[in-house]
C-alpha cells in the first residue's frame, strides 16, 4: 500500500534508537530522520492530586505545527493536534479538560501503563519459585499494573530540545513490592516529537530483583478529531498473520491463531466496523476487538523497528502509522466506552468513539512459558521503542 503523498516527505523514521532488540527493519521502508528545529517546551500547572502533589502540563510543538500536551500525572497525553489534508488542525486523542477527570474513574486515557501493560491471569504469577499475588482489578485478573499503576502516579519530568526534536523525559522509581511486584524498578519514558512528524516513545527500565515489565502507551485515537463520533469507518491495517485468542475473561489461551478467514484479518486495510459484531466467539468475548496481534517482524531495520499498523480516516485524510520494536500490539476498539464519560469540550464519549493500538509483549506472558519472556533481571536494561508517524492523503 503506497504512502500518502501530501506529507510523504515527513514520514522519515529516526536513525537513533536506544533499544535492546536484535531485530532489524528494512532501510528502504524506514528512511532516516530529518534534523528538527523545535520551539521550547512550555510548562504550566495542571492542578494538584488529592494528597496535594502538584501536576504540571508540558506543551511542545514541531516546525509543522503538530503539538503535544502531556502531564506529569500518569505521563498522560492530554492533547495531540495534527493537520488534516487541508491543513486544519484537530485534537485526535480522547481525554479531559482538567485533572479532575483523570483522577476520577478513567479508562486509562493517554497514560503510561506499567509495570505490566494488559492482563495477568488470576492476578498472580510465579517467578524463581515464589508466587506473587497482584490486585484483581479486572474480574479475576490483574490489569495495567493494578489499582495504582504507573497511570496513577506523578512522574518527574524534564523537558529537552536537541538535534532530534523536542520533548519530555519522564522518570519514576517503583519501590519493591509496589502493587505486589518484586524489585525496585527505575523507569524512564521519553516522549520525542520530530520535524518529520514522528512522535517517538522510548521506554527504559532497570531493576534490582527479577520482575515482569511490559510498558506501553494507552492513548485513545479518533483521527477525525476526538469530538467526531464513531471510529468504525477508520481503515485499519495490522501487520500480523496470527493473534492470541482469549478465554471469556480475556486471558490468552496460549494459542497463536492464524487471522486468515477470521474477523481478525487486517493484513489489508479494512474498516474497523466491517466485522466488529461478527458471529465469532472471540468477537463475543471482546465484545468486539480487544486482542493482541502477533506482529510480523521480518526485515526489521538496524534499529529494530518494523511497521505494526496503519490507520486512515477518509474525511480528514489523516494517516497514522505505528512502528515498533515490540513483538505484539493490542487493538482495542473502545467497546467499553458507554456514554458515561464527558470529555474535553463537554463531548460525551459514546461506545467505539476511540481506538487504542498498544505496542507490547503478549498479555499474561509471566504465566505463558511459550510466549516471549517479559522478565527483567538485575544487570539488564529493558529498552523498547515505538514511533507514531502522522501524514495525510487526498480524499
Amino acid at each position: 500500500m503506497p504512502h500518502p503523498h501530501r506529507f510523504a516527505w515527513l514520514l522519515l523514521l529516526p536513525l537513533l534508537l536506544i533499544g535492546c532488540t536484535t531485530e532489524h527493519a528494512n532501510p528502504e521502508e524506514m528512511p532516516t530522520t530529518e534534523t528538527a528545529s523545535p520551539s521550547a517546551v512550555q510548562v504550566a500547572p495542571f492542578g494538584t492530586t488529592e494528597d496535594g502533589t502538584t501536576v504540571e502540563k508540558y506543551t511542545f510543538a514541531n516546525a509543522n505545527g503538530i503539538e503535544v500536551e502531556a502531564i506529569t500525572y500518569g505521563g498522560i497525553i492530554t492533547a495531540l493536534r495534527v493537520p488534516d489534508q487541508n491543513g486544519q488542525f484537530s485534537d485526535i486523542v480522547l481525554g479531559y479538560d482538567s485533572l479532575a477527570g483523570y483522577l476520577d474513574v478513567t479508562p486509562y486515557f493517554g497514560a503510561i501503563i506499567g509495570r505490566y501493560g494488559n492482563r495477568i491471569g488470576g492476578a498472580q504469577f510465579e517467578l524463581e519459585g515464589e508466587t506473587y499475588e497482584l490486585a484483581a482489578n479486572n474480574g479475576p485478573n490483574h490489569l495495567h499494573g493494578g489499582v495504582q499503576g504507573f497511570d496513577k502516579v506523578v512522574w518527574n519530568a524534564e523537558p529537552f530540545e536537541d538535534e532530534r526534536g523536542v520533548g519530555v523525559v519522564f522518570t519514576y522509581t517503583s519501590p519493591d513490592g509496589e502493587e505486589g511486584y518484586p524489585g525496585t524498578l527505575n523507569v524512564t519514558v521519553t516522549y520525542l516529537l520530530t520535524d518529520a512528524n514522528e512522535l517517538i516513545f522510548d521506554y527504559e527500565a532497570t531493576t534490582d530483583k527479577a520482575t515482569p515489565v511490559n510498558l506501553t502507551q494507552h492513548s485513545y485515537f479518533n483521527l477525525a478529531g476526538h469530538d467526531s463520533g464513531t471510529i468504525l469507518d477508520h481503515a485499519l491495517m495490522i501487520n500480523a498473520e496470527t493473534f492470541t485468542p482469549v478465554d471469556e475473561t480475556l486471558i490468552p489461551t496460549g494459542e497463536l491463531r492464524p487471522v486468515d478467514g477470521t474477523p481478525f484479518d487486517f493484513r489489508e486495510a479494512t474498516a474497523i466496523g466491517a466485522r466488529i459484531d461478527a458471529d465469532d466467539e472471540q468477537i463475543g468475548f471482546g465484545p468486539g476487538y480487544d486482542h493482541n496481534f502477533v506482529l510480523v517482524k521480518e526485515n526489521p531495520n538496524a534499529d529494530g523497528l518494523t511497521l505494526a499498523a496503519r490507520v486512515t480516516e477518509a474525511t480528514s485524510g489523516r494517516v497514522m502509522e505505528i512502528y515498533t520494536t515490540e513483538p505484539g500490539i493490542q487493538f482495542y476498539a473502545g467497546n467499553f466506552l458507554d456514554g458515561t464519560i464527558t470529555g474535553k469540550g463537554g463531548v460525551v464519549y459514546e461506545r467505539r468513539t476511540g481506538f487504542c493500538l498498544e505496542t507490547q509483549h503478549y498479555p499474561d506472558s509471566p504465566n505463558q512459558p511459550d510466549f516471549p519472556s517479559t522478565i527483567l533481571r538485575p544487570g539488564e536494561t529493558y529498552s523498547t521503542r515505538t514511533v507514531y508517524t502522522f501524514s495525510t492523503q487526498d480524499s
